[in-house]
């Protein structure tokens, strides 16, 4: 198939064996079939062709079932299933059935009222796709309570859906008082801030370099 001229050529040789599957080290992806092209587009949109670096880079040719090669277990996933809630079970949740029951009852006290709550599903990778966050549950654990604490900076809520070694994805609730771009903003910062300060061991993976996220970020309304 033909790339434009910037395409990088890593890229290229990754794309001739591409399939259009979701993430294979991220459930979240599985689940809901997230295009992996979606990853590939944030990385490649921040960086020159001519000095792109991606650690999800996966050679036409590899060798499989090496001897004594174990695929890693992604923060022993089985014990955290039960935190893992989809959009969908969010979106059927009592916490929600009873938002939209308030809201009804605001509008019937209020008809000339105007009440916003706006849902999102946002992702974004790590800087180059570096899959930094395979060091164990606890990570996770770290990450899930900080996301939950960002809630106060969007005028809503956010948890955590999934936190796969190269990217995350995340349930956002708004007022609509803020845009979507300062809300991934604040997000990406108190996450930040809070994994260079207190996570010494994903902070030695980066070195001097203070940038853990991509700039770029994907977002769709959920509700």
């Amino acid at each position: 198939m033909p790339f434009p001229d910037d395409f990088p050529e890593k890229c290229g040789k990754c794309v001739k064996s591409f399939r259009q599957i979701p993430n294979k080290q991220c459930k979240f992806c599985q689940e809901l079939k997230f295009d992996e092209s979606v990853l590939c587009d944030l990385n490649r949109l921040m960086q020159s062709s001519h000095n792109f670096r991606c650690h999800a880079y996966q050679p036409v040719l590899t060798i499989v079932n090496q001897p004594g090669k174990k695929p890693p277990d992604i923060f022993e996933g089985s014990k955290r299933i039960d935190r893992q809630e989809s959009i969908l079970k969010y979106l059927r949740s009592d916490k929600i059935k009873y938002k939209k029951a308030l809201a009804l009852q605001k509008m019937k006290d209020d008809p000339d009222g105007v009440f916003t709550e706006l849902k999102y599903h946002f992702a974004w990778n790590v800087t180059h796709r570096k899959p930094v966050f395979r060091i164990g549950s606890d990570v996770f654990d770290f990450i899930y309570d900080r996301s939950l604490k960002c809630s106060g900076l969007v005028g809503g809520f956010v948890n955590l859906l999934w936190l796969a070694p190269d990217h995350i994805h995340l349930y956002v609730e708004s007022d609509g008082e803020l845009s979507v771009e300062t809300m991934a903003n604040k997000i990406k910062k108190y996450l930040k801030d809070a994994i260079l300060s207190e996570l010494t061991a994903i902070k030695d993976q980066f070195g001097t370099d203070s940038i853990i996220w991509d700039e770029t970020y994907f977002t769709e309304t959920i509700g």
